[in-house]
């Protein structure tokens, strides 16, 4: 097994590479579909038990709506100075209007954003005294998309493919990404050479055939494959098994806590790249960075590595903020230069 921090920071070039990415991230043009959330945020502060039921009252002092699930993928990929095309679905609701009064104040594009009258918005309400999550309240549709509304996100990939350097499918279960939608893609994606990174679910996680970058988590992979992942050993027979079931071109397992690891259809054995949190507030919206990072990486000409190492650090840079929040381009920058610093010293 061989590490990634084994040269400095995984980029052969060092700080000129890292540099020379960084500055090429703003010609990215990556498309994301999936399933579009607004997350709202309720802050305040617990002083007493409610009279009426042994619960905390709340007293709120702020409230706050960002953007959350492939929504979130998108505000990740406008953080590291990106351009992005989002596809996905809204309800005809008033949650449907803050969300797309969101993507117009951020400058994205409205063309991939389809209503459907017969389905809800998904939101995600969070409540938080201090610095503790108290509860959460989904509003959401589950059921697939219907013809007619995939039809219209198709026709927008279509039509906008030869703009797109990378195309990112996040599925959240809430019935975006179907199977017809899955083997659309990808084949159109083959057709004019376009890579196609999934972040996975369970409902359709052997349906992504021929993903240039398949990247589950630790529980996706256990529940999917029925084994558990104890050891390090066991993540790696998992993961050579996902590149040989999927045809995929690469797998990158994340693992919580335990950083991540790549597997290449390229390459032989398994790489690891530690977790570089300092400290962890929130783990929501992680894999969204993940995932946006990799794809303006490697649209740039980042080999898969890089790429990861670069999602890897980023990741652990978003966790230490309370709250689903994006990766910004020179943050990012920033950090990875004091760790080629630090191991320099």
């Amino acid at each position: 097994m061989t590490s990634l921090l084994d040269p400095p920071i995984g980029l052969p070039g060092g700080l000129s590479r890292l540099e020379s990415l960084a500055a090429s991230f703003a010609s990215a043009r990556i498309a994301v579909i999936g399933d579009l959330m607004l997350d709202r945020y309720t802050f305040g502060s617990v002083s007493r038990i409610s009279p009426e039921a042994p619960v905390p009252v709340i007293e709120i002092d702020d409230e706050q709506s960002r953007l959350g699930g492939a929504a979130n993928v998108g505000n990740n990929i406008r953080g590291l100075s990106a351009t992005v095309l989002m596809l996905g679905v809204v309800g005809d609701d008033t949650s449907g209007l803050i969300l797309k009064g969101i993507f117009s104040d951020l400058g994205f594009p409205a063309d991939g954003i389809i209503t459907d009258p017969s389905r809800r918005t998904t939101v995600k309400t969070r409540v938080i005294a201090g610095s503790q999550q108290m509860l959460r309240l989904d509003h959401e549709t589950k059921r697939d998309i219907s013809e007619a509304t995939e039809q219209r996100l198709m026709a927008v990939l279509e039509e906008r493919i030869e703009d797109l350097d990378a195309i990112i499918l996040e599925d959240y279960n809430k019935g975006v990404i179907t199977r017809s939608v899955i083997q659309r893609t990808i084949a159109l994606a083959k057709k004019h050479n376009r890579p196609v990174l999934v972040d996975p679910k369970m409902h359709n996680f052997f349906e992504y055939q021929g993903a240039t970058v398949f990247k589950p988590n630790r529980k996706e992979v256990e529940d999917a494959l029925m084994v558990r992942l104890d050891s390090d050993q066991d993540v790696e027979d998992a993961g050579h098994r996902l590149l040989d079931r999927l045809s995929a071109e690469n797998v990158l397992l994340t693992l919580g806590e335990k950083g991540m690891m790549l597997f290449e259809r390229s390459g032989d054995g398994a790489f690891t790249i530690p977790t570089r949190a300092r400290q962890v507030a929130d783990v929501s919206g992680a894999g969204d960075t993940v995932i946006a990072c990799l794809a303006v990486a490697m649209s740039r000409g980042a080999t898969v590595r890089e790429a990861a190492l670069l999602a890897n650090r980023a990741a652990g840079l978003v966790i230490e903020e309370l709250g689903i929040v994006p990766i910004y381009r020179d943050q990012l920058v920033d950090a990875v230069k004091e760790d080629i610093q630090a191991q320099t010293v």
